[in-house]
């Protein structure tokens, strides 16, 4: 099975980009307005030519989170509740990630 590609500025073949580059940045997440993986927010906002959007609850078991290591495609629920580590191959992810997760996921319905 192929990896999606993955977009961004710098990337190396773990999804790093310029933005976010610690050997712990190995994932990439699936932009909701366009359903493409961008390594962060910043890269999407750079290449892409329109707004991103956020995913919202209802949608939170379609796959939009790539791990950078082994390539597995996590659902939004299942990375929010992994505790920075893949389930697949329990690489280590950013923790801090959690202080941008409402760039990318809805925690609030409209």
């Amino acid at each position: 099975m192929s990896r999606p590609p993955v977009h961004g500025l710098d990337l190396d073949p773990q999804t790093r980009c310029a933005h976010w580059h610690s050997p712990l940045d190995i994932i990439a997440l699936k932009m909701r307005c366009c359903r493409s993986y961008y390594a962060c927010r910043a890269c999407h906002d750079a290449l892409a030519d329109h707004e991103a959007r956020v995913w919202p609850k209802a949608e939170w078991d379609e796959p939009a989170v790539l791990c950078g290591a082994c390539g597995t495609e996590l659902s939004a629920r299942v990375y929010l509740a992994c505790e920075s580590q893949c389930p697949a191959c329990r690489a280590s992810f950013n923790p801090g990630c959690h202080k941008h997760r409402h760039l990318y996921f809805a925690f609030e319905e409209p």
